[in-house]
């Protein structure tokens, strides 16, 4: 039995992809800030006196440069991951890109997001390496899920 939650199901697709973009773009953004202002202390620290406090410092700032860095490397892989979604493509099967509504939550498969609301519906964006989208991937209108002593069957599938 399919139910056609929405009058154009590309529309929630499209809305939640959208939704996910923009949270990219904003870590993204904050990220740049954060490097950027550590390039300044780091400059600074280079101009200040030398001794055990200046490497001291001169480390600190190194060091979450390179935490920074890697939180940039995880946004770039969150958005390689969103644009491989086709928001008109359609399937049987719980896979990346999947608009997924349970008698329990409704998930959107890409990148773990948190909560998203889009007509008045909310949704939970999560990765497909999550364990509930380990446990989603693959499923069918029909099938039941077992997560966290709770249990669910999947209604649709878009």
């Amino acid at each position: 039995m399919k139910i056609n939650y929405f009058m154009d199901n590309n529309t929630i697709k499209t809305e939640l992809l959208a939704l996910c973009q923009l949270s990219i773009k904003q870590r993204l953004d904050s990220i740049k800030d954060i490097i950027n202002n550590l390039q300044q202390s780091l400059e600074s620290e280079t101009k200040s006196s030398a001794g055990d406090k200046h490497e001291t410092g001169r480390a600190m700032v190194q060091l979450e440069r390179e935490k920074a860095g890697q939180q940039l490397v995880d946004i770039q892989k969150s958005q390689h991951i969103l644009d491989k979604i086709n928001p008109e493509s359609t399937s049987e099967t719980i896979g990346l890109g999947s608009v997924v509504f349970t008698s329990g939550s409704n998930y959107f498969i890409g990148i773990s997001s948190g909560e998203l609301r889009v007509e008045n519906t909310t949704f939970y964006a999560i990765s497909s390496s999550t364990p509930i989208g380990q446990l989603l991937l693959g499923k069918r209108v029909g099938d039941e899920v077992a997560f966290r002593g709770l249990e669910f069957n999947i209604i649709e599938i878009l």
